[in-house]
């Protein structure tokens, strides 16, 4: 936090302050904005409590993400889709794509 300030020292001087942090073993963290979503991978995440007040810190690289670009699609919802419309894998694919990643639409879409 403080160049030079070693970190025994450090957190007296938090708890003196009535602060205490926490680290938390984070895989992923998703800040959803009016416009698109931030995206932390792998981040380092800190809680901080202070006077029952709690905050966050997040460390780690951003990726920014806008909600029109394609859904995250994965074998296991391309399966379900085949299976459930009795489709090939790519028009599987294709309606999940169509359907912004909303399974149930695709299946719809499919069948009529």
């Amino acid at each position: 936090m403080f160049p030079g300030m070693n970190q025994q020292m450090m957190k007296q001087a938090m708890k003196k302050m009535g602060m205490k942090q926490e680290d938390l073993d984070a895989k992923e963290v998703i800040i959803r904005l009016q416009d698109r979503d931030l995206i932390i991978r792998n981040p380092s995440v800190s809680k901080i409590n202070m006077q029952g007040q709690e905050t966050f810190q997040i460390v780690g690289k951003v990726e920014e993400k806008s909600p029109e670009t394609n859904p995250d699609i994965n074998e296991e919802d391309i399966k379900t889709v085949m299976e459930q419309a009795n489709v090939t894998e790519e028009e599987a694919k294709e309606a999940i794509e169509e359907s912004k990643g909303d399974l149930a639409e695709a299946i719809i879409s499919l069948k009529k």
